[in-house]
């Protein structure tokens, strides 16, 4: 038995083994110390997070490269076995190949890269992480009636940036349009009423405007699209019950609920210091006079 032992480690296959195991201990023993390091000198936490994961990738490739180097003798005779298990692997694996092949898409393909807001495969929230199988999202609304979070982390499948559409709400134009519909009641004064609101819509999200020229015009150079104008537009439409006018914006996708929050509070402001000028309609019935009732009394017939 005490002859065995020292055999084993003379064999050409255990000597691989025991340089395999040694560079790999090298290898993550290199890893950690680096995370270390970037954790406690790299303050941006953006920054960490590539650095972070820019060291596992390359630590996983130097692994693969140096199991390749150690072991390229033997891997000429594995070959025909690896074809033969090849095609059973792959069916047994599909969804895992196609989340490989999604990570591929998603590395190169600018689908979506960690900080976006995105809705994919029925989720909707920011990307906190992408693995080579998943995207990890913090994901916001279902029951928060806002862009808010919910508290909840989804991991989804890479695979399904191939199965459905792919919705980003920050790539190359971080920004969104929006509109509130305040209703204003006939007999106020309209033209007062279109000229508030516009100074309103300036006020709250006129720097989103021209914040965002930049990037339109970028938008118009890469795609074919229209060159619109970005500027708060007001609309007005007139129908039986009374005025409809549209606040038409640009916001950050991020400050969309808080922006119409806002402007919500600077009309109702305007509104009431307006002192009567401006009214809100409702579609509450309103009986403004009662017509006057006559009622007679008859005597009845004798009989």
């Amino acid at each position: 038995m005490n002859e065995v032992i020292p055999q084993l480690f003379t064999t050409p296959l255990a000597r691989k083994l025991l340089l395999a195991g040694v560079w790999l201990a090298v290898i993550f023993a290199l890893l950690a110390v680096a995370r270390g390091y970037i954790f406690a000198r790299i303050k941006n936490t953006d920054t960490r997070y590539k650095a972070r994961k820019a060291l596992g990738f390359t630590a996983y490739l130097a692994v693969l490269l140096v199991l390749l180097a150690i072991f390229s003798d033997r891997l000429a005779s594995l070959g025909m076995a690896l074809g033969v298990a090849g095609a059973g692997i792959a069916f047994a694996l599909q969804e895992v190949i196609a989340s490989l092949a999604g990570w591929v898409a998603i590395s190169f393909g600018n689908f979506y890269s960690v900080g976006d807001r995105i809705q994919l495969g029925g989720i909707k929230g920011d990307v906190i992480d992408i693995g080579m199988l998943r995207t990890t999202m913090m994901e916001i609304g279902q029951w928060i009636n806002a862009d808010r979070y919910n508290g909840r982390i989804v991991r989804v499948a890479n695979s399904f940036v191939f199965k459905e559409p792919v919705v980003n709400y920050s790539a190359d134009f971080p920004f969104l349009w929006d509109e509130i519909v305040f209703p204003v009641r006939y007999g106020s004064d309209w033209k007062y009423a279109r000229e508030t609101m516009a100074k309103i819509a300036d006020e709250v999200v006129g720097d989103y405007a021209r914040l965002s020229t930049e990037s339109w015009k970028a938008m118009v150079h890469k795609y074919r699209i229209e060159d619109l104008d970005v500027r708060p537009q007001i609309t007005l439409k007139a129908d039986e019950n009374w005025f409809s006018f549209t606040i038409r914006y640009i916001v950050d996708y991020r400050k969309r609920s808080t922006v119409k929050d806002t402007i919500y509070t600077r009309l109702i402001e305007e509104v009431d210091a307006s002192k009567g000028r401006i009214n809100i309609a409702s579609a509450a019935i309103e009986i403004l006079t009662v017509p006057e009732l006559k009622i007679s009394r008859t005597q009845e017939n004798k009989k």
